[in-house]
């Protein structure tokens, strides 16, 4: 277990220099692009930031605001787990599927998540009272 996590955390530091480093820079962008957007139209409507109604909302407020969310970032997630692919391809001659999704969440999720929430909050639009949580 020691050598795969060992192996992983290399790997995942490894991909900062090689063969398609620029894709580090582009798809954190385009989540970005995504979550600004998103976040402008959530401060639009006065909603709370997503992560916060992600983590804190009812289980059916939950399953909306996730499959909004995989909705925004889907092709930016899967082009990032086919281009970790493909790297893990030239680099190692094998593919590790795992790490490919993780690199992906990091490059993908991450970024989208917080982009949309730090714009929500700053973006000017109405604001709901303290305490009360819309959909």
């Amino acid at each position: 277990m020691d050598d795969v996590v060992s192996r992983f955390l290399t790997d995942l530091v490894g991909r900062l220099s090689g063969p398609l480093t620029l894709r580090l820079f582009l798809q954190p962008a385009v989540a970005s692009f995504f979550g600004i957007r998103d976040g402008l139209r959530d401060a639009r409507a006065g909603r709370p930031p997503h992560f916060w109604r992600l983590v804190t909302g009812s289980p059916e407020v939950r399953r909306r605001r996730f499959h909004e969310t995989w909705r925004a970032v889907m092709k930016v997630f899967i082009l990032a787990i086919i281009l970790d692919c493909v790297y893990q391809w030239l680099v190692f001659r094998w593919v590790y599927p795992n790490e490919a999704i993780v690199t992906a969440v990091i490059l993908a999720f991450v970024p989208y998540i917080a982009i949309r929430g730090l714009v929500n909050r700053l973006a000017p639009g109405p604001r709901q009272p303290d305490g009360v949580v819309s959909s």
